[in-house]
């Protein structure tokens, strides 16, 4: 399952279930928040943005569900 920039995905946070919206999708080594991610494009990370905090993350497409 893909995802495409403004799609509204939920994920898990260790606060419950969180929602919002994917800023950019990453599909080769990449940098965030002092954290080095190894994307590819047999797994690639999103950047999302929180709802209600508006907060950026990265995270595996599998950890993301289509809302």
């Amino acid at each position: 399952m893909a995802f495409s920039k403004g799609d509204k995905v939920t994920w898990n946070t260790p606060q419950g279930t969180t929602e919002g919206k994917v800023v950019e999708k990453h599909e080769k080594e990449f940098s965030f928040d002092d954290q080095k991610f190894n994307a590819s494009k047999d797994e690639p990370y999103y950047t999302v943005e929180s709802a209600k905090s508006g907060k950026q993350a990265a995270h595996k497409e599998s950890a993301l569900s289509k809302k």
